[in-house]
């Protein structure tokens, strides 16, 4: 038997996989869902064609994957130029899988119904489990929101998944989680919807079990410490940037975990069996890196 994590393996979880436990007593018994996701693939960045040739790349490489379907966390098209939502309309029939996206902070809400999807705030059930996608980010911000609308309809499509007996995970671009330096001090604040979610989160916690977000372009970053709801952002197809972050949680100057990975790329994703798994997998390159997180609690 292999020896248990250290502190700072933990936290780094480079090349390795951390694992948690979550109180879901019928977490055992879900097939396991093998998926992807994508973040952040901000076509027509810079003017040039950098963004879509690596998310060229990552369609050709995701056919050849394993999954069912492929997420998308947001930011599909950068600054909302409006020429790039049919040409991403158009990339997209390359893909092999259904592709499922949300807006994010750069996307044009009418922009993304008209090329894109609509509604926005939709579910997606597959096997045992519940993905509720919803938007939460503004244009003019980095901050994020859930409305009161937004939260009674989280509300009631818990109490549907718990029903029948499925587990939920909310997809939205902006985190819920507070952060600040070294991260990026984006969230959804206290009265945007913050303390209405976690309140949610508690009602449903047999439920609810992750959320899954874009926006930071830090690769794969999060926090467990709203009961056991793993928190999760996702790496970005076209960039990710230094945050220093294994620095900062190897001197305890932040708390949460992080793979020490940043190269463009998407996430291979295993949820069922009793555990959540998210492989990191650079573009061109083998994957290198991953987070687990083990249910129920012992």
């Amino acid at each position: 038997m292999k020896p248990a994590l250290n502190r700072r393996q933990a936290l780094l979880a480079g090349g390795a996989a951390w694992c948690c436990t979550l109180p879901i007593a019928r977490a055992n018994d879900t097939r396991t869902l093998n998926f992807v996701i994508v973040s952040d693939t901000h076509l027509g960045r810079n003017d040039n064609d950098v963004a879509e040739r690596n998310w060229l790349q990552a369609i050709d490489e995701i056919n050849q994957q394993p999954g069912e379907f492929v997420l998308h966390l947001g930011d599909v098209v950068d600054g909302g130029r409006p020429a790039q939502y049919p040409r991403y309309a158009e990339l997209r029939k390359r893909l092999h899988k259904p592709i499922h996206e949300i807006p994010g902070n750069h996307d044009p809400v009418d922009l993304f119904r008209q090329h894109i999807a609509k509604p926005i705030d939709r579910v997606l059930d597959c096997g045992d489990f519940r993905f509720l996608l919803i938007n939460n980010a503004h244009r003019d911000s980095h901050h994020g929101f859930i409305t009161g609308e937004q939260l009674q309809w989280l509300d009631r499509q818990c109490v549907e998944a718990s029903k029948q007996s499925r587990l939920a995970v909310l997809c939205c671009h902006v985190p819920i989680h507070s952060n600040k330096h070294p991260d990026r001090g984006w969230y959804v604040l206290p009265q945007d919807g913050q303390r209405e979610f976690y309140e949610l989160r508690e009602r449903h916690s047999a439920t609810l079990i992750a959320s899954l977000h874009g926006h930071f372009h830090n690769g794969i970053r999060g926090w467990r410490d709203h009961g056991e709801m793993v928190e999760t952002l996702l790496p970005s197809v076209c960039y990710n940037q230094s945050r220093g972050l294994a620095e900062h949680l190897q001197a305890g100057r932040a708390d949460g975990f992080f793979v020490d990975e940043l190269r463009p790329g998407y996430v291979l994703a295993e949820l069922g069996q009793g555990r959540l798994k998210l492989q990191y997998k650079p573009l061109r390159h083998e994957p290198n890196g991953e987070y687990a997180a083990k249910w129920p609690a012992k």
